[in-house]
């Protein structure tokens, strides 16, 4: 589902002018990208790219990655998401973990993919899964392994789910319990750490990139072991960049006894909400599920759509 890009003007609130001109660079980029105008969207931000900003920078990397306008360029991809991660940018940082890994260098991905997955992203999750199942460029763990493709399925990647029947067939059932257990403390780590920031906060942008073609195939048998089939390709369609979120908006989809159950919704609809971000308030023993921000409370109830319970809230 694609959401209008909505951003606030940023004039008057004691935002730097350089930054409020990068802020219009990216704007212009995605309204530019929207039209398929990619070589007008590459030009606003490579200007904004080249002085610094990471969500450009991202953006560049997500345009050579998908080939619009320009040719795929993996080298080039592995450039801007390089520059996008150093900044910190959770997205730049997992996209260029996958890079490494897609473009030979396994070891070198490593500690990217490992603080991609620290932020619960399911492709990380998955593809260093993988790694630890293989022990390619990372020492062979396969209680690690199966519990990462877990938390990946949870999360909805559906390769993760297929793959974890794969794995079944050559993992103990006291490994894959040692899995499961390490899964749970997974899980309940993230939601220890999931605390609400300040709806003023700009989340991270960028289209949700396709996971790394190597990554989409299930992870061969050990020697000697049945090899698995190849999973299909479960890629997302490449999606439009997504401008930054601003605003004091969110949308409540639901209220739970259990906090995992919201964060399993999450997991099952964060593709609804491109460039948005979940919180967990608790009030009393009831989690809420709030997604946003929105820049008002019409854009909000509009990214409710047909998802019922939905409605828009100001926190």
């Amino acid at each position: 589902m694609r959401m209008a890009a909505a951003l606030l003007l940023l004039a008057g609130l004691g935002v730097p002018a350089a930054a409020r001109a990068q802020d219009a660079a990216v704007k212009a980029g995605v309204e530019a990208y929207d039209r398929g105008d990619y070589a007008g969207a590459m030009r606003a931000w490579r200007s904004a790219a080249e002085k610094g900003d990471a969500d450009a920078q991202y953006n560049i990397g997500q345009i050579y990655k998908l080939g619009r306008g320009v040719p795929v360029d993996m080298v080039e991809a592995e450039k801007w998401y390089r520059l996008a991660a150093l900044q910190g940018h959770d997205l730049g940082e997992a996209n260029y973990g996958m890079m490494l890994f897609e473009n030979g260098k396994r070891e070198a991905a490593v500690p990217w993919l490992e603080r991609a997955v620290g932020q619960g992203e399911p492709r990380a999750q998955y593809l260093l899964g993988v790694m630890l199942f293989n022990g390619d460029g990372i020492a062979k763990n396969w209680v690690r392994a199966y519990a990462l493709m877990l938390r990946a399925s949870a999360g909805g990647l559906e390769a993760a789910t297929r793959t974890i029947a794969q794995m079944d067939q050559f993992i103990s059932a006291a490994d894959r319990q040692a899995g499961r257990s390490l899964a749970q403390r997974y899980e309940n780590d993230a939601r220890m750490a999931a605390k609400p920031v300040p709806a003023s906060a700009s989340a991270r942008h960028g289209p949700a990139a396709p996971a790394p073609a190597s990554a989409s195939k299930a992870p061969p048998a050990p020697a000697g072991a049945r090899t698995p089939q190849p999973a299909a390709s479960t890629a997302p369609k490449a999606a439009g960049p997504v401008p930054r979120a601003i605003g004091n908006w969110r949308v409540q989809l639901g209220a739970f006894a259990t906090p995992g159950n919201a964060e399993r919704l999450w997991g099952q609809i964060r593709a609804r909400f491109p460039g948005r971000q979940p919180f967990y308030p608790k009030s009393g023993q009831i989690t809420r599920l709030l997604v946003g921000p929105f820049a008002s409370q019409a854009e909000a109830q509009k990214a409710c759509g047909a998802i019922k319970p939905c409605m828009a809230v100001r926190p």
